[in-house]
């Protein structure tokens, strides 16, 4: 199953080669406490946060990233 804005951030966590994709684009985000309590959350549902844009996550950055994933695949 392909990944989407749709996917939860806990499914991608689960998947060791979309941790090493997330990884590349920005380091250490996967091992960082505070994204435990966005497990639950879609991918944009975070996109749609203003920490998000403030932390420079764009639709187009996300988007690349889950393209790259499911290339792996």
């Amino acid at each position: 199953m392909a990944y989407t804005l749709l996917s939860k951030v806990g499914d991608l966590l689960k998947d060791p080669r979309a941790v090493q994709v997330i990884e590349r684009y920005v380091p250490g985000i996967t091992k960082n406490p505070l994204i435990m309590l966005a497990k639950g959350k879609t991918l944009q549902s975070l996109l749609d946060m203003p920490q998000a844009k403030s932390a420079g996550l764009t639709n187009e950055m996300v988007t690349k990233v889950l393209a790259e994933i499911n290339e792996k695949k």
